[in-house]
């Protein structure tokens, strides 16, 4: 018998099919307990024997597990997500100065082991390079699905607020600056409320700035 490699536990290969076939009796265990739910185009799977050819085609998939390390948690996940949707190609702190004409800016090197090292460019090849990273017209950073897509956000979220029982939008507003509107104390032109921040979402920013680290 020959021992095992360290850091090593089972072969993906083996995971694969004991993963499969766990995934597959849990489903069969739900349905039977009847604590699956099957909606719109989906309601053809609560009948038993559709079902059941249903899974009888997942098993018969060979199915890939991911045996990476995971992320750190939820918290990681979207940390590393907000370095690419909420920032631009470089933070102003890594700009170190602007003379005669060159950009002189810190990167770092992740082939040298992440050192951090310095770079100097003329001011019109550091703009090029800068504006490669903005979007063409028509494109966005972030695609909104479900009930946030574009086309019926309105709808679906008049839709989960009937379903949740708070109040619409407008409601809360009103609530908040009153039926008659707050007006401006220097122009007396009325006041928009574009958004309500209570205090604990203030806390939960700070800490969130606080945790992500520099994208460079």
């Amino acid at each position: 018998m020959r021992p095992k490699r360290a850091g090593f536990f089972l072969p993906k290969e083996v995971l694969s099919v004991v993963f499969r076939g766990k995934f597959y009796n849990g489903l069969k265990a739900l349905f039977r307990q009847k604590k699956l739910c099957f909606e719109g185009s989906l309601s053809w799977l609560a009948e038993p024997h559709s079902f059941a050819r249903f899974l009888h085609m997942l098993h018969c998939h060979r199915w890939v597990v991911d045996v990476r390390k995971p992320f750190g948690g939820p918290e990681h996940v979207l940390h590393y997500l907000a370095r690419y949707t909420h920032r631009v190609a470089i933070s102003n702190h890594r700009l170190i100065s602007l003379e005669d004409g060159k950009v002189t800016f810190r990167w770092k090197d992740y082939a040298h082991g992440g050192k951090k090292r310095k770079m100097t460019l003329d001011a019109t090849e550091f703009i090029r390079r800068f504006l490669l990273h903005v979007l063409p017209k028509g494109l966005v950073r972030i695609r909104y699905y479900g009930w946030m897509a574009n086309r019926r956000r309105r709808e679906r979220a008049a839709q989960c607020r009937a379903l949740l029982g708070t109040e619409p939008m407008e409601e809360l507003l009103t609530s908040v600056s009153g039926p008659g509107g707050r007006r401006c104390p220097v122009c007396g032109g009325a006041v928009e409320v574009v958004e309500i921040i209570v205090p604990r979402e203030l806390v939960r920013c700070r800490r969130s700035r606080q945790r992500v680290p520099d994208s460079s």
